[in-house]
């Protein structure tokens, strides 16, 4: 079934809105959250989770891309389980991939008001678009969807040593072009 009509099944409030959007997005959903949490149960509920979400915020909200939309939802809140689950414990695979994105971001100090936050997402989706699509792959699946190494290096054909040496260019190639906009 096509995004728009599950849509519309939610706008109805037709309960199999939910069971169409599972079928459709709820496996790449549990991959995510998985990634994050490391553990198929927390990730599983957290897609549950998602799903209920989903239908609470649709309506009022009509998404553009139902795909994104939802895996948002089901990020989030494997991101609020990982915070609760490791308060004081560190060095987990997505712990270890903000610390890699955070040295290119680090600065003076840390956007905190709004415009600024939205001024550096502006300008990290402006240096995406300019990367070949292959590092821009690579740099969302490591930093968004917290994909471990292994997995970018089997999913573009690529060593290991070799996704480890361009997400680390990209990240370098990040910091200067936020210093450039003067946004670090």
């Amino acid at each position: 079934m096509d995004d728009s009509r599950i849509i519309d099944l939610f706008l109805e409030r037709s309960e199999q809105a939910i069971k169409e959007l599972s079928a459709k997005y709820g496996k790449l959903a549990q991959v995510v959250c998985a990634n994050i949490l490391r553990n198929e149960s927390d990730a599983e509920e957290c897609v549950n989770d998602s799903l209920l979400n989903t239908w609470n915020a649709i309506p009022p909200a009509k998404p553009v891309s139902l795909s994104a939309f939802f895996i948002d939802i089901a990020r989030k809140k494997a991101l609020d389980r990982y915070r609760y689950n490791s308060a004081e414990r560190r060095n987990s695979n997505y712990e270890v991939a903000l610390d890699e994105l955070e040295e290119c971001l680090k600065g003076e100090g840390t956007p905190s008001e709004e415009c600024e936050a939205k001024a550096l997402t502006e300008a990290i989706d402006r240096f995406l678009g300019k990367l070949k699509k292959q590092d821009r792959i690579m740099f969302v699946s490591r930093y968004y969807l917290s994909d471990p190494i292994p997995v970018i290096a089997r999913n573009t054909g690529l060593k290991e040593s070799v996704v480890s040496v361009r997400l680390h260019r990209t990240r370098e190639k990040l910091r200067t072009y936020l210093r450039k906009e003067d946004l670090i």
